[in-house]
């Protein structure tokens, strides 16, 4: 069986999440939610990787799941094509969601967030995937044209039953940090929206503090081989 390789590049899209896998010991690379920004930062570290991790927050699809809750996939579904690791890195990896009480299944890449709870529920009820997310369909098509595997790492924040506000769907500075100005503007114009926001935040921050675990675990797993 091929060992778990040693040089693992995360790919993420904001700032907060980078943080943590750096804090966890590995490579990073921030996209900001912009997938031309992101595949271009991936491709040219690819050359120094053996494999590549999209590592982060997602949007659940799978009713089950709520805020916090971990996902973790070797299979990326998006547009009609598939994604999927060699079957040995399948095992190990299925060995190390069952070891921290993950939920292993497929995620969708997506082109932009979904933001209503009628296209998480159909989006689920055609595809099947656990959680969409921007970046997890870039990394895994950059992954097998480097004829290298890779893992999806993200946990919940906002759950198939959370609508977004208009707020939360203004695109991350290049940064990946949020364009507070802008949030701030939008906000004045649809004063509404602040209860979801408070929810939202509030959900994102337990689905950050939930990427500490798998983190650890997966650069431990690095770590022993």
């Amino acid at each position: 069986m091929p060992t778990f390789p040693g040089q693992v590049l995360c790919t993420t899209g904001l700032l907060a999440e980078a943080r943590i896998a750096r804090a966890a010991g590995f490579s990073t690379v921030v996209g900001g939610g912009d997938r031309h920004r992101t595949a271009a930062l991936v491709e040219r570290a690819v050359r120094h990787a053996n494999c590549l991790v999209s590592f982060g927050i997602a949007g659940g699809l799978a009713p089950q799941l709520r805020a916090g809750d971990v996902v973790i996939s070797t299979e990326v579904l998006a547009d009609g094509d598939r994604w999927q690791s060699e079957e040995a890195f399948r095992t190990r990896i299925a060995g190390l969601a069952a070891k921290i009480g993950a939920v292993e299944g497929p995620v969708l890449g997506t082109s932009r967030v979904m933001a209503s709870t009628d296209e998480k529920r159909r989006t689920w009820d055609e595809t099947g995937a656990l959680a969409a997310d921007l970046e997890s369909d870039v990394v895994a098509r950059i992954a097998e044209s480097a004829g290298i595997p890779f893992v999806v790492v993200r946990t919940i924040a906002d759950s198939a039953y959370r609508a977004l506000p208009p707020a939360a769907l203004i695109p991350l500075g290049a940064n990946g940090t949020p364009k507070l100005a802008r949030v701030l503007a939008s906000v004045a114009r649809r004063p509404r929206q602040v209860a979801a926001l408070v929810g939202l935040a509030r959900e994102t921050r337990t689905a950050l503090a939930a990427l500490v675990l798998p983190a650890r675990a997966l650069h431990g797993l690095v770590a022993a081989v």
